[in-house]
């Protein structure tokens, strides 16, 4: 969390929540005799990718003997070479053994193909290379060891396939415009370009190593694709899919089907998911922008997927910079989210970030300008970072089961109460704009530290706070400011004291809510980004047993920050009450 803000509220809170009278009459929690468990990973991103398969990469593969190269020479109809490890035959060239092969010119019509026996490993220095194939893939690895394509310095290549592939008997491969039956990695500072008019435009039957490389892709399915893992170490990288962007697809194999991201740039626009892995994605740093789906304002069936970023098992990002525009869920794991790091700004028809079963926030920078639901899942932990969320159903909610939505298909996660499903705040920023509940638990919520601060709903068939067990506060700084239908305040069994105050009418967005010990020392002043009825103030400075003064409406001097006024002087406006704290749970009527 931004530490300077932190102390910022800190200071200019004393905080909120009001309501005079008697002690908390608020539900207390509700037996719930449930058996779901909810299984929270809290694994980090080096001991998922230890976790997973080994990949085929070795230091050596980047390095080679220039004099030992073979030059293959493409003109046109044509192909000549000296080499006997090359079989041409009139606008195709088989490369039969392991080897640096420096590869120029260009193919009207015609194929590289790659198929050795050998253990060794297989090099194509793609040299100003410009290759179309009108009936199959115009780079075909069929068999090796392994294969490196190395882009050197200032090259600019192209490979181009077209919609009408011809096959050998029941083979349905090779089935995309560079397509490797095994392990395969692309290293290099020139520039490949891709046009997949089949189905994939780069896609391995192995692993894929994306070491560097200017890319880019078209494709009329899948951009990129590994199937036992895709890693991709750095590189400059543009895909325009009509199926996925990245995608690792071995859904068999519990060590498999993982995507590994450390750095790079990535542009990717995608008609279905922008990166989507069978089993875990592991980003440590990178800048990415995705647009899924059309982005936030398409329509999506009920069937179709267009996330940002989706794992099955879990995704961990440490780092890096994200601008996602999905039609979908941002980012999305069926198992777990885990945010140790990273700047996102999110738009998004559904859930800024979705997990079915546990989300945990230990850091970063995320702002939601449009979704559906902020935050959810079945367990959200968020232990720090800076949150900002706009959401026209809920800001922040706990609820177990699958995301049945689909950008306009639906929306919501699986229904009901349950003991299994927490929300836990200990520490963080967070700010919340809801159109439905700001907090809605379908279980319990537990804060700690932090402070939160929650505008809206106005509508009285939702709440700031909305849960169905218990809300314990021990520390932390709430600021909760909604309509008064459904208002809700802390569990009178926490330790740190609230107040829950309830406004006769309607108070106008912006207007000042300030609440001062009674020597008019200012605990809070803040002003709601909505209208609202009843507001709920929690803060280590409320003390039970002492006098308080709440004014609505006056100005300050101090500096705003979301609403929320530090420093200054404050000019009270009306004095709406005075009364003494009593109680864990004060209600001001």
């Amino acid at each position: 969390m931004n530490k300077g803000k932190f102390m910022l509220i800190a200071l200019c809170f004393s905080l909120l929540t009001l309501f005079v009278s008697c002690e908390d009459d608020i539900v207390d929690p509700v037996e719930d005799d449930s058996d779901d468990e909810i299984e929270v990973v809290d694994d980090t991103s080096d001991e998922v990718d230890a976790e997973n398969g080994e990949d085929h990469e070795s230091s050596d593969d980047y390095t080679w003997d220039e004099s030992s190269e073979i030059v293959i020479t493409l003109s046109g109809s044509s192909i000549t070479t000296d080499a006997s490890e090359v079989t041409v035959d009139g606008s195709i060239a088989t490369i039969t053994s392991a080897g640096n092969y420096r590869i120029s010119g260009s193919l009207s019509d015609g194929q590289i193909i790659v198929d050795t026996d050998d253990s060794e490993t297989v090099r194509l220095i793609l040299d100003g290379v410009n290759i179309t194939s009108s009936n199959s893939s115009p780079l075909y690895i069929a068999s090796a060891e392994k294969t490196i394509v190395i882009l050197p310095e200032g090259s600019d290549n192209y490979l181009t396939d077209t919609q009408n592939y011809v096959f050998e008997g029941d083979d349905d491969e090779p089935d995309a415009a560079l397509f490797s039956k095994d392990d395969l990695s692309i290293y290099g500072e020139g520039t490949l370009t891709v046009d997949g008019n089949y189905n994939e435009a780069i896609k391995s039957k192995d692993g894929l190593i994306i070491a560097s490389g200017n890319l880019n892709v078209t494709s009329v399915d899948d951009g990129i694709q590994g199937k036992d893992y895709l890693i991709v170490r750095d590189g400059n990288i543009v895909i325009d899919a009509d199926g996925d962007g990245l995608k690792s697809s071995n859904d068999e194999e519990t060590e498999l089907g993982y995507i590994t991201i450390e750095s790079g740039t990535f542009n990717i626009t995608a008609g279905a998911d922008g990166i989507q892995a069978e089993t875990d994605i592991t980003i440590t740093g990178g800048d990415f922008t995705i647009i899924a789906g059309g982005g936030s304002d398409s329509y999506l069936g009920s069937d179709d997927s267009a996330k940002g970023i989706k794992s099955v098992v879990v995704t961990i990002i440490d780092g890096g910079t994200f601008n996602l525009n999905t039609a979908d869920d941002a980012i999305h794991s069926d198992g777990s989210v885990i945010i140790n790091g990273g700047d996102f700004e999110i738009s998004t028809g559904d859930d800024g970030l979705h997990s079915d079963e546990s989300l945990t926030i230990n850091g970063g920078n995320i702002n939601v300008i449009e979704s559906y639901e902020g935050i959810e899942s079945g367990v959200i932990t968020i232990n720090d970072g800076e949150i900002h969320v706009i959401s026209s159903d809920d800001g922040l909610n706990v609820a177990g089961g699958n995301d049945s939505s689909g950008g306009w298909g639906g929306h919501g996660a699986g229904s009901g109460s349950s003991s299994s499903y927490y929300l836990y705040i200990n520490g963080g920023y967070i700010v919340v704009n809801a159109t439905g509940d700001g907090l809605d638990a379908n279980g319990s919520i537990v804060m700690t530290d932090g402070v939160v601060l929650v505008n809206g709903p106005t509508s009285s068939g939702n709440g700031a706070l909305d849960y169905d067990q218990s809300f314990s506060i021990s520390g932390g700084y709430l600021i909760a400011a909604g309509s008064s239908g459904m208002a809700q305040a802390p569990s009178s069994s926490s330790e740190q004291s609230s107040i829950l105050v309830t406004f006769n009418n309607s108070q106008t967005a912006e207007k000042i809510v300030s609440l001062q010990t009674s020597d008019g020392t200012d605990i809070v002043t803040f002003a709601p980004a909505k209208k609202y009825q009843s507001i709920v103030i929690s803060t280590p400075e409320l003390t039970s047993g002492s006098s308080y003064n709440l004014y609505l409406g006056g100005s300050s001097t101090g500096t705003e920050t979301d609403g929320l006024y530090e420093g200054g002087t404050y000019t009270p406006g009306s004095t709406y009450s005075s009364f003494v704290l009593s109680g864990t749970v004060t209600r001001i009527n």
